[in-house]
C-alpha cells in the first residue's frame, strides 16, 4: 500500500512540474496575440507591438509570447510570403513562438512545407488561445 501511495505521489508531481514547464519558460508575464487578417495593418503592427511588450517587461522578469496564425493570418507564416520572413525571422529569435492553426492549414489547403520552416503548429488556434487564456495568459487581439 505504501509502494502504490508513493508511485501515486511521484506520477502526480511529475505531471505538476510537466505542467508548469510547458505553461512557462522562467518568464514572469506571458501574452498570447491572434493574427487573423489576411493582409494589411494587423501584420505592419505585429512586430512593433510585440518587441514593445518585450521592452517593456524587460525589467520586470520578462515576457513570453506566442502569435496564433489562423483563418487568413494564416498567410502570413507562408513561404511565398517573402515581404515578412526577415520580420518574423527576428521576432523568432527574440523567443516569441509563432503558431500555425492546422485546422486553417486543412481548409485553404495549406500543408507544412508551404510554411516557414520557424513556424510551430497546433491543433486548432482558437483552442491554443484558450488554452493560454486558462493558464492566465493575456489574450491581446
Amino acid at each position: 500500500m505504501k509502494k502504490i501511495l508513493l508511485s501515486s505521489a511521484v506520477v502526480a508531481l511529475v505531471a505538476v512540474i510537466g505542467a508548469v514547464s510547458q505553461t512557462s519558460r522562467g518568464a514572469k508575464h506571458h501574452a498570447v496575440f491572434q493574427l487573423t487578417e489576411p493582409d494589411g495593418d494587423a501584420w505592419q503592427v505585429l512586430e512593433p507591438h510585440v518587441t514593445n511588450l518585450q521592452a517593456a517587461f524587460a525589467k520586470d522578469g520578462g515576457v513570453e509570447v506566442e502569435v496564433v496564425f489562423y483563418g487568413p493570418g494564416l498567410n502570413m507564416l507562408r513561404k511565398t510570403n517573402t515581404v515578412y520572413e526577415e520580420r518574423l525571422k527576428k521576432l523568432v529569435a527574440a523567443g516569441v513562438k509563432l503558431s500555425a492553426c492546422q485546422n486553417a492549414m486543412k481548409v485553404l489547403k495549406v500543408t507544412t512545407e508551404d510554411l516557414f520552416p520557424f513556424a510551430s503548429q497546433v491543433e486548432s488556434g482558437l483552442a491554443e488561445i484558450t488554452r493560454q487564456q486558462e493558464a492566465g495568459w493575456a489574450y491581446i487581439h
